[in-house]
């Protein structure tokens, strides 16, 4: 037990320590779900980004996910940074019928260099594994204030 606890927090300090340079970020994501987001720097360019929103699909669902991002900064800009993203993370559906499945989340944002916002859009191709295998998208924008 006790590896287990150090373990988990030299992982923690390890992605606090990593995460120092931007952060993380709370805001809002609207779209394909509409809700809450929150974005956590894991390294330079790499992230943890999740969401709690309402779908508004059928009857509306909680939608909740959570995606690894890796960020390329190849855009130059005069100001701020315009990274492209994508990754991989899981979506679970929570309503008269749940689903769970696959994202794999495209998108750009913007890093303004005089206040710690982000802002962004991304669209994320979805499979669903259960309770059917079905393909699915979200597609949103959204804001986040970093802290």
């Amino acid at each position: 037990m006790k590896k287990i606890v150090f373990i988990l927090a030299a992982l923690l300090a390890t992605i606090t320590l990593s995460a120092q340079n931007k952060g993380l970020g709370v805001g809002i994501i609207i779209g394909e779900p509409t809700g809450l987001s929150a974005k956590l720097w894991t390294s330079s360019n790499t992230a943890i980004d999740a969401a709690a929103a309402w779908s508004f699909r059928e009857a509306g669902y909680l939608h909740l996910h959570a995606d690894f991002l890796m960020h390329s900064f190849a855009i130059d800009v005069p100001e701020g940074e315009l990274p492209l993203y994508f990754g991989l993370g899981a979506r679970v559906l929570v309503g008269t019928d749940a689903a769970i499945g696959i994202r794999v989340p495209l998108g750009i944002a913007y890093h303004f260099s005089d206040v710690p916002i982000e802002i962004f859009m991304e669209i994320a191709p979805i499979m669903n594994l259960l309770p059917a295998t079905e393909f699915d998208m979200n597609g949103a924008i959204g804001v986040r204030y970093y802290f």
